[in-house]
């Protein structure tokens, strides 16, 4: 079982930066591959970035050269850093953790309860 906790939402103007994290604990966090995702209202919840256990990340091409996904295992933490923002980064954002890297929603096991990011123009 593991337990995931996204900080570092908030408000920011369009071309602004936010850092979020996500908190893990419980069975080992390096063993898990972890994603972001983010949902809009009236939108399906998509992918953003990914990250394996060997620290080879992955993009959609909405946030590519933008955004930057890292890891910390010694924190059981994973960052998104989050540049250029644009109102249509506008969602709530969330972490999960699954065995294996995955673009979808249904290749992850456990979710964290998201953050709210909302860029102004």
């Amino acid at each position: 079982q593991v337990q995931l906790v996204e900080s570092g939402g908030g408000l920011v103007q369009a071309g602004g930066s936010l850092r979020l994290s996500c908190s893990a604990s419980g069975r080992t966090f390096s063993s898990y591959a972890i994603g972001w995702f983010r949902q809009a209202p009236g939108k399906e919840r998509e992918f953003v970035a990914a990250i394996r256990r060997t620290g080879i990340t992955y993009y959609a091409n909405s946030v590519k050269g933008r955004f930057t996904i890292s890891r910390d295992n010694a924190k059981n933490t994973v960052y998104l850093q989050m540049n250029s923002l644009e109102p249509e980064d506008t969602a709530v954002y969330y972490c999960a953790a699954g065995n294996n890297l995955d673009y979808t929603v249904e290749g992850y096991d456990y979710w964290g309860q998201g953050t709210q990011v909302t860029v102004s123009s």
